[in-house]
C-alpha cells in the first residue's frame, strides 16, 4: 500500500492553477494550499468540498508568506514568526475544512519551507511546535530520509516520508534544484515506471545514475505541472496493475 498525493487549491481569483477536479478523482491525499503561497478562500473551499466528495484525505500545505514567488523562495524568518504563521494557516484550513464536511489530517510544508526544514533544525523546530500547539494528532509529511522526520518523531509527532514522482533526485537524497536542467520530470510513462520501482524495490535513480534507497509512504505529483493529471493517472494505473493498493497513510477521509 502507498499513498498518492498532490498539491491542490492553488488557484487565486481569476488565475487558475491545475485541474483539482481531475486530480481529486485520482489521488488519495490532497495537500491543500492555505493562502500564503497560493489559494483564495473560495478556491480552497471548493477544493475541500471536492476532496470530501471523493473521499480524499486533506492536509494543510503551509508555506512562507510568498504569493509572488509561489512559496519557492527561501525566507530567513524568526522561529517565533514561523510558528505563528504555520498555526495561522492550519487554523484557517481547519475552519474551511469543517465547512466543507471534512477535516485536516496532516501537514505538509510547501516549496522552500519544505526544503529548508528538511535539513534546518531551527526552522523545523518552529514548524513542529506549531503543529503540536494546534493538534498533536496531525501527521507531518516530509522528505524521505530527511532529519526533520526524526526530529518530529522525537517531539511526539507521527510522520510520513514522501517521495516525488515528478522531481529529479541528487545522489544525497535531496531534490535537484528547479534551477537545474532536468529537475522537473514530465513523461507519464517514465515517472510511472520510477514509482513502480520505488514501491516494489524501495529505490529511485538519482541524476548521476546511482541508485538511491528511499523508504516512502507517500508519492507526490505536483499539481501545478501541465502534465500533472496524466502523470498521476499513469502512476495509479501502473501501481494498481502491480498489485499495489493506493490509500492514504492517514486512513479514510
Amino acid at each position: 500500500m502507498i499513498d498518492l498525493n498532490s498539491d491542490l487549491g492553488e488557484g487565486y481569483g481569476a488565475w487558475k492553477m491545475g485541474d483539482d477536479a481531475a486530480m481529486l478523482g485520482i489521488v488519495s491525499s490532497a495537500n491543500v494550499a492555505c493562502g500564503f503561497h497560493a489559494g483564495d478562500p473560495l478556491t480552497i473551499l471548493a477544493t475541500l468540498r471536492g476532496a470530501a466528495q471523493n473521499g480524499v484525505v486533506v492536509g494543510a500545505h503551509v508555506s512562507y508568506p510568498d504569493r509572488v514567488g509561489f512559496g519557492r523562495r527561501p525566507m530567513d524568518v524568526t522561529p517565533e514568526e514561523l510558528t505563528a504563521d504555520v498555526i495561522y494557516q492550519i487554523g484557517a484550513l481547519q475552519g474551511l475544512a469543517a465547512a466543507a464536511g471534512t477535516r485536516v489530517r496532516y501537514v505538509k510544508p510547501h516549496g522552500a519551507l519544505y526544503n529548508t526544514i528538511a535539513q534546518d533544525a531551527r526552522q523545523a523546530g518552529a514548524v513542529i511546535r506549531a503543529i503540536l500547539a494546534v493538534d498533536p494528532s496531525l501527521i507531518l509529511m516530509g522528505l524521505a530520509g530527511a532529519p526533520v522526520l526524526e526530529q518530529a518523531r522525537a517531539a511526539g509527532l507521527a510522520t510520513v516520508a514522501e517521495a516525488f514522482a515528478d522531481r529529479a533526485y541528487r545522489p544525497d537524497g535531496q531534490l535537484l534544484s528547479r534551477r537545474e536542467p532536468g529537475a522537473v520530470l514530465h513523461d507519464p510513462n517514465l515517472v510511472a515506471a520510477r514509482m513502480v520501482r520505488l514501491a516494489q524495490e524501495g529505490v529511485v535513480e538519482a541524476v548521476d545514475g546511482s541508485t538511491l534507497r528511499l523508504a516512502a509512504g507517500s508519492i507526490c505529483v505536483h499539481g501545478d505541472s501541465p502534465d500533472a493529471v496524466a502523470m498521476a493517472r499513469a502512476i495509479r494505473v501502473a501501481l494498481t496493475r502491480q498489485g499495489v493498493t493506493i490509500a492514504s497513510f492517514a486512513g479514510g477521509a
